[in-house]
């Protein structure tokens, strides 16, 4: 039986961050020593006719010296800058790794959060729930498996007039026991049509609003996945994430005139959801070698562990579902909980010392980040460019 069910979670293993103190030695008055004055014998006319002379004298002057001179003023000391809230926008934040970023960013009180959601309710509640400050975030509606829908976002986004210094794509549809495909509003296959194809134009769309942006580290950041990286154990358990010779996504993936596979190949949800985390990845890349020079922005794409609670195996069986947490946290020791995940991702997001471009992220048993190695496919730059042109056209921007 334990075989059994080792064998049960290899075969289902998936992917699825000031005072200043003065004493005077001799006060004075009008002017004059005091000390002075005492020396002076008050009795005798002449030393009368002296007084009186010192006085009108001292008063002359320093009424002269009222109108004449203009008042000293002290500076102010120097005030450091103070540097403005990042605005960042993470799609897909009512939930899972998205909701604990936005939480674990807000509570700096450094970054204001736009947490881009289907499900605007879904999403106020989530950020009340969690405690984030009104202050600190604002959701706005966002569809990933409409096109309309991401333009309509980013037309309402321009218009707020708030700068963009941060965009994290990480909203994702999974779909591991699905028989038959679902298609997005443009007729696409759901998984690489809102993972990948959705991210991809509104990455386009805000890439000039993150160009004019005058913060320190402007990043780019798209949420990759283990599943999608055939070096690991966990990208080689069937069905294995495969591109092929992308037919499927030259033909619109629309089931009609190609397959809804990328390779061309028969519909498989889990394997769906693997190929769009290789396009993901293969993005990330092709954004960095072609606008990382000429604008500054840090483009990464990471892992953040095996998030086994995370809402994104809300489709699969019941008994994966009950089992897999216990099985990531005592047997393969991958259990990542959605708080610490949500740190990591928030890492990459604002931590000085993660701002090199082109990088994939991943984190050891110490919590510690380290650049990982994409395999062969996922680093492919003739199969990233490829991607993106042919992106270029589904979305309609070629």
């Amino acid at each position: 039986m334990a075989l059994q069910a080792t064998s049960f979670f290899v075969h289902n293993l998936v992917n699825l961050p000031g005072k200043t103190n003065a004493t005077l030695k001799d006060s004075t008055f009008l002017g004059g020593s005091l000390t002075d004055h005492r020396k002076l014998d008050l009795g005798s006319s002449a030393s009368r006719s002296k007084i009186e002379f010192t006085r009108r004298k001292v008063y002359k002057t320093q009424s002269v010296a009222t109108t004449s001179t203009p008042p000293v003023t002290r500076a102010a000391p120097e005030e450091k800058k103070t540097l403005r809230k990042g605005t960042v926008i993470i799609t897909g934040a009512s939930s899972g790794l998205g909701l604990a970023t936005a939480k674990a960013l807000a509570e700096t009180g450094k970054w204001h959060v736009i947490m881009a959601c289907r499900d605007f309710l879904k999403a106020e509640r989530a950020a009340k729930s969690a405690g984030i400050s009104k202050e600190n975030y604002t959701v706005m509606h966002l569809d990933l498996a409409s096109f309309d829908s991401v333009r309509q976002f980013v037309a309402n986004f321009k218009q707020s007039g708030q700068p963009l210094d941060v965009l994290v794509c990480n909203a994702a549809v999974y779909q591991p026991t699905a028989k038959e495909p679902t298609f997005t509003a443009d007729g696409i296959e759901l998984s690489v049509g809102t993972n990948h194809l959705g991210h991809f134009l509104l990455s386009r769309l805000l890439l000039d609003d993150m160009k004019k942006s005058d913060y320190p580290s402007k990043r780019l950041i798209i949420v990759g996945s283990i599943t999608g990286n055939t070096n690991t154990l966990a990208g080689n358990v069937p069905p294995k994430a495969s591109l092929g010779d992308m037919r499927g996504l030259a033909g619109g993936l629309n089931g009609l005139n190609s397959s809804t596979m990328i390779d061309g190949g028969k519909f498989d949800g889990a394997k769906a959801y693997k190929d769009s985390k290789i396009c993901n990845m293969l993005t990330m890349q092709e954004f960095h070698r072609r606008y990382h020079e000429e604008t500054g922005i840090t483009f990464a794409s990471l892992y953040p562990g095996c998030i086994a609670t995370t809402g994104l195996f809300r489709e699969h069986i019941p008994l994966f579902r009950l089992l897999f947490p216990p099985f990531q946290k005592f047997i393969t020791k991958g259990y990542v909980s959605e708080e610490e995940s949500g740190k990591r991702l928030a890492q990459v997001v604002s931590d000085p010392s993660l701002t090199k471009s082109g990088v994939y992220w991943s984190w050891n048993k110490d919590s510690a980040s380290f650049e990982n190695q994409l395999s062969e496919e996922a680093s492919d730059v003739s199969k990233a460019r490829k991607v993106w042109e042919i992106s270029e056209k589904i979305v309609g921007l070629a």
